[in-house]
Formats: structure tokens, C-alpha cells, sequence
């Protein structure tokens, strides 16, 4: 019994003592894997099993600069690798060429990919931002036909034109009077929101009305886009059971996403109706209208080839595109003037020049703006390029790697490789925009007088190849028209001691909005 016991305790010693030998040996792994890293590797550390997360996390109040910092520090692109199994993998890059490349000169073995089709499914679906190939093509070619059109071009204006003048500025007139200060960047975001609907759908949903009214789908909307970006942040096998189970912020995506396509499928079925009722809706200029009259035209009036999921997935789709990103961008915009009163002069300045070519019979005090007049605000449109090019609409993009291939920096990608490139960072390096490139400096955008556009590799604000924004025109104008209006009437002054920082999104939305008080000017 005694040789037993003795056998017993040798064995546990021997046990423990081998546990402690294995213990100690992945410890010095560890140690050495993380050593190595942080010799070799010029971008952010990637640690055993969790890769970049922990790095990343320490950063999440601050995931915008933190990469462009490394970015820098790597030389414009770094490798990276997300949770082991977890799929993520592939490189971070700020270089215009690398850029170019994948979205121009290899565009075909570059699409947005199963990973980002997945995550945006439940809310885009097959939308034209979240398709790839020929359903993307077959999308582009349709809405780019429509969208060029005199015809919509003209309703478009004319929309932005009295929405501008018949709500905007009756609400900041309100606003100035309450002497309250306001949140900009929430009444701006109301501003885009009923533009897009009405132009685009035909549809106002008076989130600009006079009194201001919550509209449950524009909170549901940007309650959406917030948490299905989150779903970028975890691998996949851990949302994936959330959204089974219907627990955590995946329950509330579920909810936000019901709401926003209860409000897109009540749109499409009321223009169908009217499409039924009256058999044709070529009195309608909204581009939802152009595109059913056309797709119940092709099928020989046929309902039971109309897709309604179709154009539910287009409006969403167009929502994003056309609510979010002007009115992110105006928000900045306005903070940069506030904070460059030199900028605001020159603006002014050149508003007042424009309006003083008028005939005398076209003077009056209401100043409605035309076509020809913004187009000759060149310095405008400078401040506005200048402010996307520090604080861009839509930071990150990211595209997925079909076969092997090599960026022209040598970055080897293997097949399934996630590509992101920071368009934030584009902008705040000394290799792309020189060594004045943190300055917010219009003037950068002007020679001998004319507004002079940048290579949209290096400036890729508005996407870039085949992808370049549909509504690029239209953006500017809208941007335009809404500076011009405010700035000609009000002082924007930014409530002082309210702090300015992106928010982390699929937008770059200010994180606790821009709150001004405004101070009218003598017309």
C-alpha cells in the first residue's frame, strides 16, 4: 500500500511537472512569436491565436487615426490577420496605386466579395452596393441611364431647390429665433433624407417638416448601418449564432432592419398600385418611377415578372448612398469653415460676386440660386473637396481577393484575402499630398482660377473605375446649394467647448453630432 502511494505521488509530480514543461513551452512561443512580430512586422501587433484584435481594441475610440498612423509608419500598406479561424486576413493600404489597381487596372479579381455581401445582406440585399458582376453591372447600367437624363437631372434640382427654400432654411429661421443651439449634422442628415426620398422615390417623409417630427425610420436607418458594421468587428462565428438565437446587438439589428424595409416595401407597393391603376407612370420624373415604368414595360406589362424585392433593395440602397454621405460631409465642412474664418471670407466673397452680376429685374431678397450660378463657385467647391479629403463620407473600403495576386507594392494576397483601403488616411499623408497635407487648404484644389479635379486614385472619395459614383454631379450640387444658402444668410458659429470626433461607422458621422448656434447675416 506504502509502494502505492509512493508510486501514486511520483506520478503527480511527474504530471505537474510536465504540465509546467508544456506551460512554459508555449509560453516562450508566445514570447518569441511576439518578439518576432514586433521586429519584422512594420504595421500594428499581431498577436498569437487573436492576431490584430487586441490591437484594435486598445484603439477603438480612436480606430481612424491609430491606423493611419501605422500606415504611415509601414510606408502606406501592412499586413494583417484577424482571430485564428476566423477567415480574416489580407492587407490594410493607403497607396494610389495599389488602389488604382484594384479597382481599375484588376477590377474583375477585386469585388466587394462573399464576406462583405454576407454581412450587409440582411440589410442590402441584392442593393447595387452590395452586388458584384453581372446583377451589379445589369444595376449600374440601368440607374446611370435614368440618373443622366435630362429629365431626372431637371426633377432632381427642382426637388433640392424648393426643399432647400420651402423647409431648410424655414427651420434654421425658427432655430434662430428660439436662440437655442441646435445639433447641424441631425438637421442636415433630416435634409438629405427627405431629398433622396422625394427625388429618387417620390415620396417626402417630412423629416424636415417645421416641427421637427422623429421619424422612427431614419432612427431604425442609422441604427442599422451602425450595428451591421459591428458585425465587421467579430468573426463571423460569433454574429452568426447572435443573429440565430436573436440575442445581443444582433436582435437589435433585426429589429432596425424590419423597420427600414417595412418603410421601402410600403413605398415600392404604393407605386406599384399606381403603376396598376394607371398603367403607366411616365408622368412621374422620381427615378423609382422611371425604373418600374421601364421593367413593366420590358415584361409586356406582365406583374408576375415584377420584382418587388428589387426595388426594395435599390431604395435602401440609394438611402445610403444619398442620405448619409452629403450630409456627413456639409457637417464637416461647416466645422472646418468654423474653424478657418479666412475660408468663410473667401466663400462669402465669391457668393457676392456672383449675385452681383445679376440683372437688376432678377435681384431680389429671396436669393434662389441657379444652375449656372453654382457652377461658378468654384472656391466653394474647392472647401468642399478640401473638407472630403480630410474627413471623406465613407472612411474604409473594402474589396476581397478572387485568385492569388500581387499589389504593384509587392503585397502578396492569396485567394479569399480581405484588401481594405483607408481613404481617411489617404488624405493625411505627406507621400500623397505633401508635407501641408493636415491643412485644411481650398486653394490646393485651384489653378489660374478654375476648379481642377484630382486623380480619383488618390482622391477616392467618390469610389474610384468602374465603381466612381453615379451621383458625383449631383453630391456637389446638393453640397453647393445647401453652403451657399446657409452661409449667404447665417454666421455658423460652433457651440464653444463642444468637442468634434468621428464616430466609427460604415459614415463617418460625428459622434455627438455639431452643435451651432446661428447668427443671420444682412442680405
Amino acid at each position: 500500500m506504502t509502494g502505492y502511494n509512493l508510486l501514486s505521488t511520483m506520478d503527480r509530480v511527474f504530471s505537474q511537472s510536465f504540465l509546467w514543461d508544456i506551460a512554459l513551452a508555449f509560453l516562450g512561443l508566445f514570447l518569441f512569436s511576439c518578439i518576432q512580430e514586433r521586429i519584422f512586422n512594420k504595421g500594428p501587433m499581431l498577436w498569437p491565436v487573436l492576431g490584430i484584435i487586441p490591437t484594435m481594441s486598445l484603439h477603438l475610440n480612436d480606430i481612424l487615426s491609430f491606423v493611419t498612423r501605422s500606415l504611415i509608419r509601414s510606408g502606406g500598406t501592412f499586413h494583417y490577420r484577424g482571430v485564428w479561424m476566423g477567415g480574416a486576413h489580407g492587407v490594410m493600404t493607403a497607396d494610389p496605386v495599389n488602389i488604382e489597381y484594384m479597382v481599375k487596372t484588376n477590377f474583375g479579381n477585386f469585388p466587394k466579395g462573399r464576406y462583405y455581401r454576407e454581412t450587409f445582406w440582411d440589410l442590402l440585399g441584392d442593393g447595387i452596393f452590395n452586388a458584384d458582376a453581372e446583377l451589379w453591372k445589369d444595376q449600374r447600367r440601368q440607374a446611370k441611364t435614368e440618373m443622366h437624363s435630362s429629365r431626372f437631372i431637371y426633377h432632381s434640382f427642382q426637388t433640392m431647390q424648393d426643399l432647400v427654400h420651402q423647409k431648410l432654411l424655414k427651420v434654421t429661421e425658427k432655430l434662430v429665433k428660439s436662440g437655442d443651439s441646435f445639433d447641424l449634422q441631425e438637421i442636415l442628415l433630416r435634409f438629405t433624407f427627405d431629398n433622396i426620398c422625394t427625388a429618387a422615390f417620390g415620396v417626402d417623409p417630412g423629416c424636415l417638416n417645421l416641427d421637427l417630427p422623429e421619424v422612427p425610420f431614419a432612427k431604425a436607418f442609422e441604427a442599422a448601418t451602425e450595428l451591421t458594421l459591428s458585425r465587421f468587428l467579430m468573426p463571423p462565428f460569433f454574429w452568426k449564432p447572435m443573429k440565430f438565437f436573436g440575442i445581443g446587438h444582433e436582435k437589435r439589428l433585426t429589429a432596425a432592419i424590419h423597420i427600414v424595409h417595412e418603410f421601402a416595401d410600403e413605398t415600392v407597393k404604393n407605386r406599384r398600385n399606381e403603376l396598376i391603376k394607371l398603367g403607366s407612370l411616365n408622368d412621374q420624373s422620381d427615378l423609382l418611377s422611371r425604373l418600374m415604368d421601364i421593367e413593366y414595360t420590358e415584361n409586356g406589362k406582365n406583374l408576375e415578372e415584377f420584382h418587388d424585392k428589387y426595388f426594395r433593395d435599390f431604395c435602401v440602397s440609394f438611402i445610403l448612398a444619398g442620405r448619409d454621405t452629403t450630409s456627413v460631409a456639409l457637417a464637416w465642412f461647416f466645422w472646418l469653415v468654423n474653424n478657418h474664418p479666412d475660408v468663410e471670407k473667401e466663400i462669402l466673397h465669391e457668393i457676392n460676386e456672383i449675385l452681383g452680376n445679376r440683372d437688376h429685374e432678377n435681384q431680389n431678397n429671396e436669393i434662389v440660386f441657379t444652375v449656372e450660378e453654382l457652377k461658378k463657385m468654384v472656391y466653394l467647391q474647392a472647401a468642399l473637396s478640401e473638407s472630403m479629403r480630410l474627413y471623406p463620407s465613407v472612411p474604409t473600403e473594402l474589396k476581397e481577393v478572387i485568385e492569388d495576386d500581387v499589389l504593384p507594392d509587392g503585397s502578396v494576397l492569396k485567394k479569399g484575402a480581405r484588401v481594405l483601403y483607408s481613404i481617411f488616411s489617404m488624405g493625411r499623408m505627406e507621400s500623397i499630398w505633401g508635407k501641408d497635407c493636415l491643412e485644411f487648404k481650398p486653394e490646393r484644389w485651384i489653378k489660374e482660377g478654375k476648379f481642377v479635379s484630382e486623380n480619383q486614385y488618390k482622391y477616392a472619395v467618390f469610389n474610384a473605375g468602374p465603381r466612381l459614383c453615379l451621383g458625383k454631379r449631383f453630391a456637389y450640387m446638393q453640397m453647393k446649394m445647401v453652403a451657399a444658402s446657409i452661409l449667404l444668410r447665417y454666421s455658423v458659429k460652433v457651440v464653444k467647448g463642444h468637442v468634434v470626433v468621428p464616430k466609427m461607422t460604415t459614415t463617418l458621422y460625428m459622434k455627438d453630432g455639431l452643435l451651432v448656434t446661428l447668427k443671420p447675416r444682412e442680405l
